[in-house]
């Protein structure tokens, strides 16, 4: 059992999801790049420390309350004991190959000019990860596909002047903002670019609201209180490290996501999903997407999907704030005491 690859797993979990939401099935799509990923078996104690998601396989799927009817996943490309250099530059390449294949030449050129300044053996040279693959699949195929490049501390030269003027604006208003990845995402009618920062001074949501005003979503700032402080049983204070907020552009113009990673909140209620959907009580659509994307992910013979990651709150210019959620597949959770135990050799004569 232990000679299987984890890539077998990470396929199955991701068609039977595709079936249960009825989307298109990823894996003839990206089923090389799992195989190139996950080629250790299961238990293997290489799977345990990574930047996806420590303790688990470097998979987590995600719901998306904007893509209700959507299959979404990122990942560690290239698997755990590959270099960040070597993964930023076969994520690129396999990006391209995907765009060009799925969604055409127009998002093959949009990506390769926005992607110009992560290509050189310069900026190419991350210090951990590297690059993360991210994918997201409707009932027409491949939606949107997406890379997250490690960031160095040359950040505002390696993104578009929009976004470095959004960044500059924001590390004025929000001290102790530290870059951690810049992400280009192609999608069918459109591309964007997006900045990551981690936070890491104590954050109390509030604190948010010079930076929106910066970034033209003064008055924006409720939706985010509503969820966060619902979710998290009334709790508006983030300890350091524990929250990343991004910054990009969509089609209506700047948004801003505020990303809370609950392992890192040491009093996360307990009936934390129960609270986050009263959020959704008054869009039943999307209480609905978030039902069957539950369900998609929970094995037969289990209650439950996984463990949820990371809770995300989008806002934009206008519209209720768009909530999201990464989880992580509980077949693919590695605790330390199940870490595959090498095999046996023969005592010596």
């Amino acid at each position: 059992m232990f000679s299987e690859p984890m890539s077998n797993r990470v396929k199955t979990r991701l068609s039977t999801a595709a079936n249960r939401l009825r989307t298109a099935n990823p894996v003839p799509v990206v089923g090389h790049m799992l195989e190139d990923s996950f080629r250790l078996p299961h238990g293997d104690p290489h799977y345990l420390y990574n930047p996806v998601e420590p303790f688990a396989a470097p998979l987590r799927s995600q719901f998306k309350a904007r893509e209700p009817n959507s299959l979404s996943f990122e990942l560690e490309p290239l698997g755990p004991t590959a270099s960040g250099v070597d993964r930023s530059l076969f994520t690129t390449r396999e990006m391209r190959g995907l765009l060009s294949r799925n969604l055409g030449s127009g998002a093959l050129r949009w990506f390769d000019a926005a992607a110009e300044s992560f290509r050189s053996p310069v900026t190419c040279r991350p210090q951990s990860f590297g690059a993360l693959f991210g994918s997201s699949f409707d009932g027409d195929g491949l939606k949107s596909a997406a890379v997250s490049y490690e960031a160095g501390s040359n950040v505002t030269n390696m993104v578009n002047p929009q976004l470095a003027r959004l960044i500059g604006a924001a590390m004025a208003a929000l001290p102790g903002m530290r870059p951690v990845f810049t992400t280009l995402v192609a999608g069918r009618t459109h591309g964007s670019q997006w900045m990551t920062f981690l936070l890491t001074n104590n954050l109390r949501v509030a604190d948010l609201e010079p930076v929106m005003q910066e970034l033209n979503l003064g008055g924006r700032l409720a939706p985010i209180m509503q969820v966060v402080g619902v979710a998290l049983g009334g709790r508006f204070d983030l300890p350091p490290g524990s929250t990343l907020v991004s910054f990009g552009r969509g089609p209506e113009g700047v948004e801003m996501e505020l990303q809370v990673m609950l392992d890192a909140i040491d009093d996360v209620p307990p009936n934390f999903l129960q609270l986050l959907t009263m959020n959704l009580r008054e869009r039943p659509s999307e209480l609905t997407a978030l039902e069957r994307f539950l369900e998609a992910f929970t094995p037969e013979n289990e209650v439950w999907p996984g463990r949820f990651s990371i809770l995300g709150i989008r806002i934009g210019p206008a519209g209720p704030a768009k909530i999201g959620l990464f989880l992580r597949p509980i077949e693919l959770e590695i605790s330390p005491s199940a870490v595959r135990m090498p095999t046996p050799q023969p005592a010596a004569a």
